[in-house]
């Protein structure tokens, strides 16, 4: 480290990176990340990227950006505001500048600030050369894209090339910056380009070049060390929302020695699922991606139906696809899982970002009175344990069952905690291989007296045949039956099944000051900003409690009494009041809304604010407030 530059311990720091999408933004913040988790540093992440497939250079709809928050406590968020930004190109600075903390770090790519990029973003002069920017933060200009090309001047690479090894000299000051090493991003790249080592080699080059630059021109008058958190012990990696997702259900399908089979058609941000799981072919997987939504989630009942752990995944537009479908799957009662990669709608909407805007569509979205199971995650950590627990319900109440993530979760990424095989709940499968019925032939909708389950009965087996359909079933035969009072039967039936799920959701546990007149409650993507919004008002001195719903449809058994027994309730979304609705419709009480659709996860210091308005009050607040 230069002598000049003061190392500053810090307990976090938040670092975006952004440029347009050719820039590997996301591959350096994604090595960033793994860096300062080996380090030992807890971590929240938050992708950002451009809606547009290939959108203009050097344009604002082509923006790429990646935040991380690291510190050495638990980190619950990615971060409200960044303390260091780094801006590639006019437009990266352009969309981001505005969320920098005033006095924060600043490294502009000073070679990208030329006439041409400025007039595209409408920069009437060089922010590279402003004083009043220079004043306000603490304002680096580094000629990044020049600098590179000097580290790399005696490869043979073509100049095309050289420019790409540009984000990993932004990496190596960045690295430098924060007294972090590069030997875990020059194990990646060796092993990313094995085949081609030239490329892996001008990368390092480049890498070890941004750290030299630092380190000699003394340009940086201060670096940050950030000492590793104290978490429990156990074996870790770093995971974001989709590998968990993918892990949770490759670990349902060993425990419950099911093969698996994964139907799916591509979407944004549901397809790299897919992509994740098609690699583990080793452990039984099947992965099948079809030629549209409707083929996808029809071969995964077939695969249901023939006897195996059968998944389908997609996000709002394609489960809308699905619908019928997945209704053909509720009346013939066959185990299934449907993963909706939550993102910005309606329509085709936001595709590259985050909303909660699909919880409706989970929960009523279908014809007749069709209820089934609904789950949330909240976190990438969370989903590897409700994609198990989805796979879990689905084969113990031959049901289907919604798993619901979002653009965030799937995304963003976390330390997760090796768990213990042997820790997993068991599966109890309802699969059968003999007549259930002594008296004469099969009857394969005879419930089991606890669950209300019929028997899950594979093709093929002497004995166990029978007829299935969309049609209405007669109870127990499971003949086509048009009578009224079978239907009401069948109907009651069904929904009262969904009901006893609640017999496998564990009470939940309030958070916080239990004594409290207000009460948070979240689900799904927004527990880690609520969990950080209520901890940093109870340390100031506010009294506030908070839960957070992962069982939707049914809710756990003791909802319905913690929410009675508070005055004031807020719930905060990332839609216009869709679980308020379903609160409010179930149990009858008052609930203010937080609605935020902005396509990006909440921000604490909201939350922080209107719990402060209504905490300690007396009153109640004057209805839910919506930011659009």
């Amino acid at each position: 480290m230069s002598q000049a530059a003061q190392c500053e311990q810090r307990d976090s720091a938040v670092i975006r990176f952004a440029g347009d999408s050719g820039d590997g933004i996301q591959v350096t913040g994604g090595q960033f990340t793994n860096e300062s988790a080996l380090a030992g540093n807890d971590i929240a992440t938050l992708p950002n990227f451009p809606a547009e497939i290939r959108a203009p250079a050097g344009t604002l709809a082509g923006v790429s950006a990646f935040q991380i928050n690291f510190g050495n406590f638990e980190i619950y968020t990615p971060g409200d505001t960044p303390d260091v930004l780094v801006a590639m190109n006019p437009a990266a600075l352009r969309a981001n500048l505005a969320d920098l903390k005033p006095g924060g770090v600043l490294i502009l790519n000073e070679d990208a600030f030329d006439k041409k990029n400025l007039a595209r973003v409408d920069y009437e002069s060089n922010p590279c050369e402003d004083q009043e920017l220079a004043e306000k933060y603490r304002l680096y200009v580094v000629p990044i894209t020049r600098l590179t090309k000097d580290a790399l001047a005696e490869t043979d690479l073509g100049n095309k090339a050289v420019e790409r090894c540009k984000n990993f000299f932004t990496l190596g000051i960045m690295l430098w910056m924060f007294n972090r090493g590069p030997e875990s991003t020059e194990r990646w790249l060796k092993a990313k380009f094995k085949k081609k080592p030239e490329i892996a080699d001008a990368n390092i080059l480049a890498l070890k070049g941004g750290m030299a630059y630092a380190e000699a021109t003394e340009i940086f008058d201060i670096t940050w060390e950030i000492p590793p958190a104290s978490m429990e012990p156990g074996t870790y990696r770093n995971i974001d929302g989709t590998m968990a997702t993918a892990y949770g259900l490759i670990a349902a399908a060993q425990k419950s020695e099911l093969p698996m089979f994964f139907g799916a058609y591509p979407i944004t941000p549901a397809s790299d699922l897919l992509h994740e799981l098609a690699k583990h072919k080793g452990l039984g997987i099947t992965t099948f991606q079809a030629e549209d939504e409707i083929a996808a989630v029809g071969a995964t009942i077939g695969a249901a139906y023939a006897g195996s752990l059968a998944i389908t995944s997609s996000s709002g537009p394609g489960v809308a696809l699905k619908i019928e479908a997945i209704d053909l799957a509720l009346i013939a009662e066959l185990p299934m899982v449907i993963i909706d990669v939550q993102r910005g709608g309606p329509s085709t909407g936001l595709p590259t970002k985050t909303e909660q805007s699909d919880l409706f569509l989970a929960a009523h979205g279908r014809p007749g009175d069709a209820p089934l199971c609904v789950l949330a995650a909240s976190s990438p950590e969370s989903a590897f344990e409700m994609a198990y627990e989805a796979a879990r319900i689905a084969t113990k109440y031959t049901c289907p069952v919604i798993l619901l993530t979002d653009g965030y979760i799937a995304n963003s990424s976390q330390p997760w905690r090796i768990p213990d095989p042997s820790q997993l709940k068991p599966f109890e499968i309802n699969k059968i291989t003999e007549n259930n019925n002594p008296d004469g032939e099969f009857l394969p909708y005879k419930r089991d007296e606890k669950t209300l389950a019929r028997p899950w009965a594979v093709p093929g087996i002497p004995g166990l045949t029978h007829r299935i359909g969309g049609l209405e079933k007669e109870h127990e035969t499971g003949n086509v039956s048009y009578d009224s009072d079978n239907h009401h039967l069948m109907t009651t039936l069904r929904a009262e099944k969904i009901e006893r799920i609640a017999q496998d959701i564990d009470p939940i546990e309030v958070q916080g000051d239990k004594d409290a007149d207000l009460l948070v409650v979240g689900w799904g993507g927004t527990e880690g900003t609520l969990r950080q919004a209520v901890e940093s008002c109870i340390d100031e001195g506010v009294s506030v409690a908070r839960i957070h719903l992962k069982h939707i449809c049914p809710f756990a058994p003791n909802l319905g009494e913690i929410l009675t027994s508070y005055k004031r309730i807020l719930l905060p979304e990332i839609n216009t009041g869709q679980m308020k609705q379903m609160l409010q419709g179930e149990f009858l009480v008052e609930i203010d809304g937080l609605n935020v659709v902005r396509g990006e996860p909440l921000k604490v210091s909201q939350v922080v604010e209107e719990i402060k308005a209504r905490a300690g009050s007396g009153k109640g607040s004057q209805g839910a407030k919506s930011i659009h």
